[in-house]
């Protein structure tokens, strides 16, 4: 069911500062900052070879990682994103098994402009989990 790791997301107060740091520091190629207010979120994308890394920063006062980073105020690892071939097929898979799809259980378009679900980290040993089709 699960495709290749799409991205790792990493929530940061300063999406500038982390993006300085990956592209000046690290010698990673960064994107342009992206607005997505029906997410609540400002993303980077950090290309990788075999991967991406996302940069989260909040966006409005009720950003769904605000939460977050105020537990953890230095940021850290907020999400894994895996690729799926049917994003429903899928949703209704894992719901089927008793996982719990975050929001109204409806794809939203996502950052690179595919369908994306959430999954409840409850459900997966603490960790958020993305899925997006690809």
């Amino acid at each position: 069911m699960l495709g290749r790791i799409n991205h790792i997301a990493i929530a940061v107060p300063d999406i500038g500062k982390a993006s300085d740091a990956y592209r000046d520091t690290l010698g990673a190629a960064v994107s342009q900052k992206q607005a997505l207010p029906e997410h609540g979120v400002t993303v980077v994308f950090v290309e990788l070879p075999n991967t991406k890394v996302e940069l989260l920063e909040p966006l409005g006062e009720n950003s769904p990682i605000g939460a977050f980073l105020a537990k953890n105020p230095d940021g850290g690892m907020h999400h894994i994103c895996y690729e799926v071939d049917d994003i429903l097929a899928t949703r209704d898979r894992l719901v089927a098994a008793g996982a719990r799809v975050l929001g109204n259980g409806e794809p939203k378009i996502g950052a690179h402009g595919k369908p994306v679900l959430f999954l409840h980290p409850k459900d997966f040993f603490g960790t958020l989990i993305e899925l997006e089709q690809l």
